[in-house]
């Protein structure tokens, strides 16, 4: 029987705590990956409905193919990559990176971000979509600068780089510069692909001599600046529109140590281990990515076969393993993956199969399996947001801050 308590009342102060004291906005990691999850478990089946015809006329006019390409990465990709890098990097200064009001006040603008694209006109969206990245950054910057953590200053340059094809995207779709808008996203998606190409070096070899008893992966920083400064030339070749026999050659080079540096990780003790080997397999495809970047070059395969395995592969399965890895970490859960975790890595992976086959267009039967690629990105996100959502609202089960 409970008691019948009689208190003082409690002024303004000692009332309910703000919503920005929420455990929502304890560390960058859980709006944003919150966020991102729900961002893209929704927005493919609105650009595929946009696509197939039937979705309604006012949503159709902002939700094309530029809408598409950019969203992915500057909506979904961007998100995650912030959450990352704020969790992140409080842990390698011990300083706090943006939270409570100023965490909400950019998961709010990252929200009005997509808004906007999807609903005002063209030159306001850019001012909105714009704002969100170098305001994310910056606290970033001065944490790392506080810390003296100068071996990470370089991943705020990628955020400027980022931003700077941001507003060339812009431009071009408001008709001031006189290029397809594609091109600045296809130079985002293969800076996002640095990002993952370095950050996947330092801690996939990691993780897998940690979880795997005896297991010692092959790391070689020589090789790995090699393989990282050929991902990079090649990547501004393509950028560059350089001549295909010699894109085609940087691509296939960078193809080749990539996954050089994959087989030393030792992929293969992975296979009983979901949070390692999605990892693995992911970053098998940037291999597999700029494999098939080369032969687009030589106009042997499509362009959309090569980046959308940087994507759907790459990008979409390093961020599945990541922040399904991260939150239970952070939210004081053991780092071990059910069969949820097992059912969005295999649907990723899926989805990815089913992309390519669309882009083949092999056997008539592109439009069922783009249909079946988005069914498999849509279904492994939005289970995510289904399993993860109250992990991430709620204070750790450790009684740890963030």
């Amino acid at each position: 029987m409970a008691l019948l308590t009689i208190e003082e009342p409690r002024s303004p102060a000692q009332g309910k705590p703000s919503l920005t004291h929420h455990p929502l906005f304890r560390l960058g990691f859980r709006p944003f990956y919150l966020l991102a999850a729900i961002f893209a478990g929704v927005s493919i089946p609105m650009w595929v409905a946009t696509y197939f015809g039937v979705a309604p006329q006012h949503l159709a006019a902002h939700v094309n193919i530029f809408w598409h390409v950019h969203e992915m990465v500057y909506g979904f990709a961007v998100a995650v990559i912030i959450g990352f890098l704020f969790t992140a990097g409080r842990n390698w200064t011990g300083l706090w990176t943006p939270r409570r009001g100023h965490l909400a006040a950019l998961a709010g603008l990252w929200i009005a971000g997509r808004i906007a694209m999807c609903a005002l006109p063209a030159p306001v969206a850019a001012i909105v979509d714009v704002s969100f990245l170098p305001l994310a950054a910056w606290p970033m910057y001065r944490v790392l600068k506080r810390a003296g953590s100068k071996r990470n200053y370089f991943l705020v340059g990628l955020l400027g780089l980022l931003t700077c094809a941001n507003i060339v995207f812009h431009l071009a779709v408001n008709g001031v510069l006189d290029i397809s808008p594609i091109a600045p996203v296809e130079a985002a998606i293969l800076i996002v692909v640095m990002i993952e190409s370095v950050i996947g070096g330092r801690v996939i070899p990691g993780f897998t001599s940690n979880a795997v008893p005896g297991c010692k992966p092959v790391t070689d920083a020589k090789r790995d600046r090699i393989s990282i400064v050929l991902t990079a030339v090649a990547s501004l070749a393509w950028v560059a529109h350089l001549p295909g026999p010699l894109v085609a050659a940087l691509a296939f080079a960078a193809s080749v140590t990539q996954m050089t540096r994959l087989v030393g990780w030792k992929p293969h003790v992975t296979l009983g281990h979901p949070l390692l080997w999605i990892l693995h397999a992911s970053f098998a495809w940037i291999a597999i990515g700029f494999f098939l970047l080369s032969l687009a070059a030589l106009n042997l395969v499509t362009t959309s076969a090569a980046f959308h395995a940087l994507t759907v592969g790459s990008m979409a399965g390093l961020i599945l393993g990541m922040i399904t890895r991260t939150a239970l970490g952070h939210t004081g859960r053991p780092l071990s993956a059910g069969r949820s975790e097992l059912m969005m890595y295999l649907l990723v992976q899926a989805g990815v199969i089913a992309r390519l086959l669309a882009a083949a267009d092999a056997f008539g039967v592109r439009n069922a399996m783009l249909v079946i690629a988005a069914a498999c990105w849509s279904a492994a996100f939005l289970l995510y947001v289904a399993v993860y959502a109250p992990y991430l609202v709620r204070a750790r089960v450790d009684g740890r801050d963030g």
